[in-house]
């Protein structure tokens, strides 16, 4: 018998969408970097990717996206239809007046086309040279996005008197001629908002479907807790009073598509792999910072079992186009049906095969994971 909570299988069919943390080699030109990160994203668009989404670090000399609304507006033109969307923005890091005001101008410059993307921000460095490692930064991220959503649904002088911030333009405004005014988004009363879940049976993902958000699942989390979302997410939509609708759950996902298996595989497990840098960088830190949990299937797993090998082994899908639409097939089974999978960005070590990557993936690998999962659909009926 079906669960109540668990839609038919097929009834999701997965959208395609494209993220992006990118973890650059030390050295290379970051006038290249930025060139082949903005190029992914103008791919992506022409192949029909439905939404994409940058993140944003400061002290970091390889995931050296510093701002991802300056790398999204360096989009307006370039990118058509796709939405676009912060990936995220650190909430505790900017003043909640800057980014109220700049996500608003962004969503004007978009057409209306910005996803919200927010987060407390993972990056310990970035956390000490803002000056609040030591804080909570947690109540910091909650305390901002409530000022933020309060300046676009309020009228000035706003008068907001937070723990953190305090926020008013009683002593200067001038309404008439429209100083003292932080503007609105055009997407009313906002753009969409989305945060991310790196954690096992995330609290953050039942936060933040009870207030009308919806979440991202982190590609570098195990299938199993990956899962563990859905639950999460259905439990936080039913606490806010709406339906579960799993089709706006977005899971990502490092995958490279080729058309040889052999060139595959090379790319993926070589030695000037972006993927083995990308999870080199990622596990260094996060071991570092005592979150070596998130890649553990098993929780009493030791740490110094949790390999380079042993990630890549469980965190990255590559091959031919059959080959990835089987094992996108089989994790889908295993998290449960979602909306949008998101493809995960990496250095372009060679860009004719990062880009063919891109191209077999929209064109290959997601109808045949559609086709199937309608064709299951059909059977079963």
């Amino acid at each position: 018998m079906q669960s109540a909570c668990r839609p038919e299988r097929g009834k999701t069919l997965m959208r395609l969408g494209y993220f992006t943390m990118p973890i650059h080699p030390l050295g290379k030109d970051w006038r290249q970097c930025l060139h082949e990160d903005q190029a992914a994203f103008v791919l992506a668009d022409e192949l029909g990717f439905a939404e994409g989404y940058v993140g944003e670090h400061v002290t970091d000399a390889a995931e050296n996206i510093t701002s991802c609304m300056v790398f999204i507006a360096s989009l307006v033109g370039r990118v058509h239809t796709m939405r676009l969307g912060t990936g995220t923005v650190n909430l505790p890091n900017t003043h909640p007046a800057h980014v109220a005001a700049q996500v608003a101008m962004l969503d004007h410059l978009l057409d209306g086309r910005l996803i919200f993307g927010i987060s407390p921000g993972g990056l310990l460095s970035d956390a000490e040279i803002f000056g609040n490692l030591d804080n909570d930064r947690n109540a910091m991220f909650l305390e901002a996005i409530d000022m933020v959503l309060a300046m676009w649904s309020q009228d000035p002088p706003y008068d907001l008197n937070g723990r953190f911030w305090t926020i008013s333009t009683a002593r200067t405004l001038m309404a008439d001629i429209g100083q003292g005014i932080v503007g609105k988004p055009l997407q009313r009363p906002h753009p969409p908002i989305v945060v991310t879940a790196v954690a096992p049976f995330s609290k953050g993902v039942t936060a933040a479907a009870a207030r009308g958000w919806e979440p991202i699942s982190a590609n570098f989390l195990m299938p199993k807790w990956v899962a563990s979302h859905r639950g999460c997410y259905i439990e936080g939509c039913t606490q806010g009073g709406r339906a579960a609708d799993l089709g706006n759950w977005r899971v990502a996902k490092s995958i490279f598509v080729a058309d040889d298996p052999a060139k595959a595989r090379e790319y993926v497990l070589g030695a000037n792999s972006p993927y083995v840098h990308y999870y080199h960088q990622l596990l260094t830190k996060l071991k570092k910072n005592g979150r070596s949990n998130l890649f553990k299937e098993d929780q009493s797993m030791p740490d110094e079992e949790v390999t380079l090998d042993y990630v890549m082994d469980r965190l990255v899908t590559f091959g031919t186009p059959d080959k990835v639409a089987d094992e996108l097939l089989a994790f889908r089974e295993e998290t449960g049906q979602f909306g949008t999978l998101l493809y995960a960005g990496h250095d372009w070590v060679d860009p004719e095969l990062a880009r063919r990557s891109q191209v077999l993936m929209a064109e290959k690998v997601l109808p045949l994971v559609n086709d199937a999962e309608k064709n299951a659909t059909e059977a079963a009926q």
